[in-house]
């Protein structure tokens, strides 16, 4: 399959050096390295234990002394400790 790559100059560099080392085309060299790569990623993801979510701890905090927060006057007269009723 032909497909073009825009790579990074880092990754293009050491791509080079290994072709230079090895005298190989610089095709072989991507396939090479994207094959060890797939199959690193493949390795991990399988070693890798599936995390346990976390689950944020609940407790009761008692029943609402408000059963609606619509009458502000009320809401800040609790809140203030005023004992209005």
């Amino acid at each position: 399959m032909r497909t073009t790559l825009t790579l990074d100059d880092d990754v293009t560099k050491q791509l080079e050096r290994l072709q230079k080392a090895r005298s190989e085309s610089f095709k072989a060299i991507v396939n090479e390295v994207m094959r060890a790569g797939l199959i690193a990623l493949q390795t991990q993801k399988d070693a890798a234990p599936a995390a346990k979510p976390y689950e944020t701890p609940s407790f009761s905090v008692g029943k609402a002394r408000l059963a609606s927060l619509d009458d502000i006057a009320e809401v800040l007269a609790l809140g203030e400790g005023e004992d209005f009723r």
